[in-house]
């Protein structure tokens, strides 16, 4: 995960850390702050989502994809955006965009005390699914671009290790060579 990675995730870490900190401490709680968590938690889901597809590391079962050709790789990534991924980021925007709207343009808030607006929520649902589809759009384009020779393979991100993995290898390169 890179920096901005990092400070994605650190905000709704700290707001549950001071969240239970007072809950304990002080034995108060407050439905802001708890409603803040989950909308924090949210937004780093259904926003990191384009960005993992992006970066190459969602979810595949890799003992099996790692033993395949890497035609019949693309076939089945193309395939998988094509009736899973396309499909469904499609109706979650046709579906979230009035849910979104209606909030939106009745200020909904929350029926707890406290609690804060919900239409922040529901429009974030929208965001993060039109940003989704945005990006399988970008990987049919590269996928069919892959199978048709007319772009480089792209390997696979090979799950959270692969990068510092690379970095290491980076940095004994450049060892050896100034060694020479």
């Amino acid at each position: 995960i890179g920096v901005t990675g990092v400070q994605t995730c650190a905000l709704p870490i700290l707001v549950s850390t001071v969240n239970a900190l007072i809950r304990k401490i002080f034995n108060t709680s407050s439905n802001s702050w708890l409603e803040l968590q989950w909308l924090l938690f949210g937004f780093v889901f259904l926003l990191c989502s384009p960005w993992t597809l992006l970066s190459n590391e969602h979810i595949r079962i890799d003992i099996i994809n790692s033993k395949l050709p890497s035609r019949a790789r693309g076939i089945i990534e193309l395939l998988g955006h094509l009736l899973f991924l396309l499909p469904f980021a499609v109706i979650m925007v046709m579906t979230a965009a009035p849910f979104a709207w209606r909030s939106l343009l009745g200020n909904e808030q929350s029926s707890n005390a406290g609690g804060l607006p919900l239409w922040p929520a529901k429009v974030l649902v929208l965001v993060g699914f039109i940003a989704l589809l945005i990006q399988a759009v970008s990987e049919i384009i590269k996928r069919i671009a892959i199978l048709r020779g007319d772009l480089a393979e792209t390997l696979s991100g090979g799950g959270h290790h692969a990068s510092a993995e690379a970095e290491a290898e980076r940095l004994l390169a450049q060892t050896e060579l100034q060694k020479s």
